[in-house]
């Protein structure tokens, strides 16, 4: 009699977070993967393009993109972002419907279950931020949301304290069907190196900032290269804003501000990169930018078709 074993299917798939700004969608990205891959910020609209992460067991690996919040959009950039999110949800294999357990069902949540109603994906439903409600807060919630849309399962978790996460990755593996490892076990983010070192920039401005200025800046890395050592890495960032006062705001008195950008950012780009980081940080006024598509091309909001 053989009582070997039979080793289990390496599984493998494509998870899309979906849901309204500010539910916690990147914070549920960072802490599946366990790296900090998408910036989080307490401001809506923070994410803007698809966000990759990978996460890897001996079981599989799931690989996950974080989209954009689903808003009415006030500009180009606006309708850009919330196209993304909506294209995301047939090229998947499984979409995760976040919600908020601390906010009531809004217009937004209805628009998103409308649109999932017209794909054929399933769906979890993803209710966030446990922390914050009593356990009994919980039933109606659900009952609520089950009326709306018939979800595949329904999982509430909290993705700061990790509160019920590893049930939620154990249901997205059963979800998988087997299939190859798309990229090396070891590999958190298909994204390069310009790409996170500028959302982390990006990141820094969204904590230290206010009002306007969040919503009206994007972050070009125009050189990256490393020194002769090969241990340095050499980041030269230019951030835009639309007016001259979001400059001096950014500036800050005897540059202060843009300093402790610089500072806070460098620490996150070496712990995430483990190289020592020379760090340089400029301000540059591109009025409107937002509302102009050669601007949104150059920053990398739109592929070339």
């Amino acid at each position: 009699m053989d009582n070997r074993k039979t080793k289990k299917a390496f599984k493998s798939g494509f998870v899309t977070i979906v849901g309204r700004p500010n539910v916690g969608k990147s914070t549920l990205l960072n802490h599946v993967v366990g790296h900090k891959i998408a910036i989080m910020s307490n401001k809506p609209q923070t994410t803007r393009n698809k966000i990759t992460a990978v996460h890897t067991t001996e079981e599989g690996q799931v690989i996950f993109i974080d989209t954009p919040g689903i808003h009415k959009p006030q500009s180009k950039l606006g309708n850009y972002m919330v196209s993304v999110a909506e294209n995301t949800l047939n090229e998947v294999d499984l979409v995760l419907f976040v919600v908020d357990a601390n906010e009531k069902r809004g217009a937004g949540d209805e628009y998103i279950i409308e649109r999932l109603k017209q794909v054929k994906t399933p769906v979890f439903l993803v209710i966030n931020k446990i922390d914050k409600v009593h356990p009994e807060a919980l039933l109606p919630i659900i009952d609520d949301y089950r009326k709306l849309y018939d979800f595949k399962q329904i999982i509430p978790i909290s993705a700061l304290e990790g509160n019920n996460t590893s049930s939620l990755m154990q249901a997205i593996f059963n979800e998988m069907e087997e299939g190859p490892m798309f990229y090396p076990a070891d590999q958190v983010t298909d994204h390069p190196e310009r790409f996170v070192a500028a959302e982390l920039i990006r990141e820094k401005v969204l904590h230290l900032t206010r009002e306007e200025v969040p919503h009206s800046i994007a972050v070009v890395i125009e050189e990256m290269k490393r020194g002769e050592n090969g241990k340095t890495l050499y980041i030269y960032a230019a951030i835009y804003v639309e007016r001259d006062s979001q400059r001096g705001i950014l500036i800050g008195e005897k540059g202060q501000m843009l300093k402790e950008i610089g500072r806070r950012a460098r620490k996150d780009i070496e712990r995430l990169m483990g190289d020592q980081v020379f760090l340089e940080l400029w301000i540059k006024v591109k009025k409107d930018w937002r509302n102009q598509e050669r601007m949104l091309r150059n920053f990398g909001f739109y592929n070339e078709e």
